[in-house]
């Protein structure tokens, strides 16, 4: 530990006598500096044993005394050492009664003990404190090297670390959860730091923050330090540590020495998930070829459990161009992170949590991924979705009806549960409810939702509309005459399957009436309705443009 004013009062060989300030005696004294000025706070730093002979002072001038005091005490100094028997036979009692009064501690230096004797005495207190937390910090490294590379990994030497510390310890993973805590009771208080996390993941690593707990039932006295894992852009995990004041010399060490270890763990992992990466790429590009044997072959253990089970197929594509409403705010200023990225990163620490095989392959600008069926993936999945969705139903509406929600990054299409000879069409139906989910601006769409439901949602597409505004518009352009109502005529025709009765009377006109209107709506269509595929694209038409 650091010298203090008692370790020096004890020290035999000074000989020194405190004269007041008893009750402060174990504060640490960071360095012992003489000086004759009657000022010399410009000069200080704080944490100081002042030094004086009281050449420059009136020592016995009370008024004085306590000015010179109060500016000492205001600038850090931490006791004030009077050499008796040079300037002055004893310590005037103007200054002894300043101290008093101020707490100031105040050592009577006999005249045989020179203030250099003083000051070697904090200097090698301090040295030694420093080689001591040296040598603390090389053995924490050792013992958390060594944890590290046994069977627990992380959580082993987090449970180390949290000893070093005095503290606690926990670990997140890339999409900002928690995977590892020590003690046990710090998972609950490491939750609670989700969102610093998140900022920090957002900046380029290393990087690192300071936090405090937020509230006295989950430690609000904690210091709280974050680091980021990592050396590229992206930061692969962060470490938090918690403790009750600053960490101190020995602590830093063991707490960098953890970083270090964690980082590599980490770079290690970044390594073998490209290797998998690459093998996963070519494993979906022989199930999309028709070649589920070979696709086993290839899989291995490394993949073979989950295509021995149904599993999912999952197609996710950024939902546009990015605008100022719709980017995702980048943290620190800092480049805004990928959505598809982020995206993986949860279905990753999803199925690492719930123990699953996890298939998941870049493709330009999509991502496609193979996940369990009814798996922790899928459900993170459906989650994260509904956390977009909801923010977007509870955002207020600008004028016009529009949401200030943003936007969500991303779009993801859903495949009925399959298995290794139908991925072709898996992959097939992920296509198509992504299709849908662009078009209904959904993040998530299953295809079992497609199938089970109506085709005339399919109509609220750009294109379909454009193509039933093209077929109506001469028989608009007619009804603007006034010289007839075709388009409601021909609803109501089509409505009642061809009827000419039962049209007629929808309408409110004789029969002949509307067969008459139905030949114009020939002529001028030039198209016949006793051809099915006619009134298909017709009625198809209408509905496009019924809710306009």
């Amino acid at each position: 530990m650091p010298p203090t004013l008692a370790s020096l009062v004890a020290h035999p060989a000074l000989k020194l006598a405190v004269r007041a300030g008893e009750g402060r005696l174990e504060t640490p004294v960071r360095w012992a500096h003489a000086s004759e000025l009657a000022d010399p706070v410009p000069y200080l730093d704080g944490g100081e044993l002042l030094l004086v002979t009281a050449l420059k002072l009136d020592a016995e001038n009370g008024e004085e005394m306590r000015a010179y005091v109060r500016r000492l005490a205001g600038a850090g100094v931490v006791g004030l050492g009077f050499a008796v028997g040079v300037n002055y036979e004893d310590i005037p009692e103007a200054l002894v009664s300043a101290a008093a009064e101020e707490g100031m501690p105040l050592l009577e230096v006999p005249r045989r003990t020179p203030f250099i004797a003083i000051s070697k005495a904090v200097s090698a207190a301090i040295a030694a404190e420093q080689y001591q937390a040296v040598t603390a910090g090389f053995a924490a490294q050792r013992e958390l090297t060594r944890a590290a590379l046994g069977p627990e990994g992380p959580e082993a030497l987090l449970a180390r670390l949290a000893v070093h510390i005095g503290g606690w310890a926990a670990l997140y993973d890339m999409s900002g959860a928690v995977v590892a805590a020590a003690p046990e009771w710090a998972a609950r208080r490491a939750a609670r730091l989700t969102t610093d996390v998140e900022r920090l993941r957002e900046r380029p690593a290393p990087a690192s923050a300071v936090t405090g707990g937020t509230g006295e039932d989950d430690g609000g006295a904690d210091r709280i330090e974050l680091q980021s894992l990592g050396s590229g852009r992206r930061a692969q995990g962060v470490l938090a540590v918690g403790t009750g004041a600053p960490l101190g010399t020995a602590e830093r060490y063991a707490v960098n020495s953890a970083v270090a270890l964690l980082t590599l763990t980490a770079e290690r992992s970044r390594t073998l998930a490209a290797a998998e990466q690459r093998l996963g790429s070519a494993l979906l590009r022989m199930l999309l070829a028709g070649e589920p044997d070979h696709a086993r072959t290839v899989a291995g253990t490394l993949y073979g459990a989950l295509l021995d089970a149904p599993f999912r197929v999952l197609v996710a594509e950024r939902a546009g161009p990015q605008t100022p409403d719709t980017a995702p705010a980048a943290g620190d200023g800092g480049p805004a992170p990928d959505p598809l990225g982020r995206l993986a990163d949860t279905l990753e620490a999803a199925a690492a949590r719930g123990g699953e095989h996890l298939l998941v392959v870049p493709d330009g600008d999509r991502l496609v991924v193979l996940a369990a069926d009814g798996g922790a993936a899928v459900a993170a999945c459906e989650r994260l979705a509904e956390e977009h969705e909801s923010a977007g139903r509870r955002s207020p509406r600008r004028r016009g009806g529009r949401s200030t929600a943003p936007v969500a990054a991303f779009a993801v299409g859903l495949s009925a549960p399959t298995g290794p000879i139908a991925a072709v069409s898996a992959y097939r139906q992920a296509e198509q409810a992504l299709s849908v989910a662009r078009r209904r601006g959904r993040v998530l769409v299953e295809h079992e939702e497609v199938a089970a439901g109506s085709v005339l949602p399919l109509l609220a597409d750009d294109a379909v509309r454009a193509f039933a505004d093209g077929i109506l518009r001469p028989l608009r352009e007619h009804d603007a005459t006034g010289r007839g109502d075709l388009v409601s005529s021909l609803r109501a025709w089509l409505s009642r399957h061809g009827q000419w009765d039962a049209a007629a009377a929808d309408l409110g006109v004789h029969r002949h009436t509307l067969r008459y209107r139905m030949r114009r709506v020939e002529e001028i269509l030039g198209r016949s309705l006793d051809d099915p595929d006619a009134r298909m694209e017709l009625w198809l038409a209408l509905k496009a443009t019924s809710a306009e």
